[in-house]
């Protein structure tokens, strides 16, 4: 018998013992292929990376273990080991295990694309991409999250040595919905490459938000994008801490970019997200957990966010009779009709933020039902398109033509160069509505306190809106930013609100805190505004003057 069969049959073991743990087990004793390969024959890792597996074209991997010798295996082999006695590497993927929290292991998988070398996107960036890995979390002891992620280096970041590298901001992006995917927004917004018309191939995207910044696009929660597993998320709670885990994980893996200052980043239910997530991981810094790190947090900015619903609904009748354009969007007596119905829709969502009893939560999926019904209904009835009402919507329900950009993610060259798990994602799709329904009842949440919490304790927050977004419009963000309670509010109040950027919009800005309205740009300011938004973005994480 062969010495590499030899290790395989412990690994077997090793799984059938971990298998009746429901926390610790990430992969079944299944998924390991006992199936003899030139892989196992091989002694030395140089050799394991150089050769193929004859099954799969792929690299083998190279395993270490401190309890047994290191062999090399092949891909299928590598993803059946347990989680937490074996690192796996590869030419082609990278396997990461942490035990971080109560008996709880986070795996990371990873394919690593060098700088220069052929990319599907920007070959002028390191990407990496890959999956998180999590069974159970404090708010779900028995899901299964697979969170897939793709990142790239800021442009051209190779060139600098390690002290220049290491200052270098680090954007992590999300986007929301609740339901929709990252991914997209790194093809159409602000990522390295956009889709051509054909939806085989890419073109460099100039205004990419890795001209300033590493940047990390997150498909989260499970279900969205890439992501699979259970879909169990129905709130913050559940996402911020799927998230925190998820930063651990990577920059315990990558301690490179450990030292770069870490932005949290989103828009639209975002607007939830980014204060939800960058505020736990401030309080994880606080009392972190044994074999946690500290998170190098430097600040946050919302786009055209829900973040404030009971502020923010009361200024859809404005946007739609009173918006900065001129634009009568409806006529006289619906904005009347509107106006009447704001005081019951924000009495609905007060009950709502009162506490997590039934009542509360009650009034929480009351509110979403009579507020979208009374204010919301009445300017989709007109046939515009919600993010832009200079538009018609083309496309419903998004109102944009991505078939393109999804022709392109579910090709299999794409999947197999970003590493996708073909054998649970089938399909990519922009948004998931059933995702979407699970959020009805956190959607009405106020998460504004957050905000303040994060200002009081020094960081700088950006809250930023195009002007001709209905959904999420400038109007209601506004609103909420003047009323937020923090130790500064009164000099943000009384700050001038001056032109920025040559006219491109206009800004109120103290202490940290700014506001910035973006002119003609709509619910997604980096599509709509490109070069815009790289400028705002570079501002912000220089600590520049809005």
């Amino acid at each position: 018998m062969k010495f590499a069969s030899v290790v395989l049959i412990s690994i077997a073991a090793l799984v059938a013992a971990k298998d009746s743990d429901s926390h610790t087990n990430l992969r079944t004793a299944s998924a390991v292929s006992f199936q003899q390969s030139a892989c196992n024959d091989i002694k030395d890792e140089k050799h394991c990376f150089a050769t193929k597996d004859e099954g799969t074209g792929k690299s083998c991997v190279w395993c270490d273990c401190q309890a047994v010798p290191s062999v090399c295996v092949t891909p299928d082999q590598a993803e059946g080991l347990p989680p937490g006695v074996f690192d796996c590497k590869s030419p082609d993927k990278t396997f990461f295990d942490f035990h971080l929290e109560d008996g709880r292991t986070h795996q990371l998988k990873e394919t690593i694309t060098e700088a220069g070398a052929e990319n599907i996107c920007d070959a002028s960036s390191k990407s990496i991409s890959g999956y998180m890995d999590v069974k159970g979390s404090k708010y779900d002891e028995s899901g299964d999250k697979h969170l897939f992620f793709w990142m790239f280096e800021k442009r051209n970041s190779h060139l600098l040595d390690e002290e220049e590298a290491s200052e270098i901001p680090f954007v992590v992006w999300l986007t929301g919905g609740p339901g929709c995917s990252s991914t997209l927004a790194l093809l159409t917004e602000n990522g390295p490459c956009s889709v051509n018309p054909d939806g085989k191939t890419t073109k460099i995207n100039p205004y990419s938000w890795t001209e300033a910044a590493h940047v990390l696009w997150l498909d989260q929660p499970a279900g969205v994008g890439y992501s699979y597993g259970d879909e169990n998320d129905s709130g913050e709670a559940m996402v911020s801490e799927d998230a925190y885990y998820f930063f651990q994980a990577f920059f315990q893996a990558h301690p490179e970019y450990s030292k770069s200052p870490l932005y949290i980043i989103g828009e639209s239910y975002a607007g939830h997200y980014v204060p939800a997530i960058t505020h736990r991981i401030w309080k994880g810094n606080q009392s972190p957990c044994e074999k946690c790190i500290d998170i190098n947090l430097a600040g946050l900015a919302i786009g055209n966010g829900l973040t404030n619903p009971e502020e923010q609904y009361q200024w859809y009748p404005e946007m739609v009779w009173n918006n900065s354009h001129g634009i009568k969007v409806v006529d006289e007596s619906v904005y009347q009709a509107m106006k009447a119905a704001v005081p019951k829709c924000v009495a609905l969502i007060h009950q709502c933020n009162q506490g997590d009893n039934t009542i509360d939560n009650f009034a929480c999926q009351t509110a979403f039902l009579v507020c979208n019904l009374a204010l919301t209904s009445p300017y989709q009835a007109t046939g515009l398109n919600p993010y832009d009402i200079r538009k018609k919507c083309d496309k419903p329900p998004l109102c944009y033509d991505f078939s393109n950009v999804a022709n392109f993610l579910n090709l299999e060259s794409t999947k197999q160069a970003l590493g996708v798990d073909e054998s649970h994602v089938h399909n990519w799709n922009a948004c998931n509505y059933g995702i979407n329904m699970k959020f009805h009842t956190d959607w009405m949440k106020d998460f504004s306190p957050y905000v303040a919490d994060l200002l009081d304790a020094g960081f700088p927050a950006l809250i930023y809106a195009g002007d001709v977004d209905f959904i999420c419009n400038y109007l209601g963000n506004q609103a909420w930013t003047k009323g937020l309670a923090w130790k500064h509010s009164a000099d943000f109040n009384a700050a001038e609100v001056h032109d920025w950027n040559g006219g491109a919009g206009l800004a109120r800005s103290s202490n940290g805190f700014t506001f910035l309205q973006v002119k003609d740009g709509g619910h997604m300011v980096p599509s709509d505004q490109p070069e815009v938004s790289l400028t705002m973005l570079k501002t912000f994480l220089s600590g520049g003057e809005f």
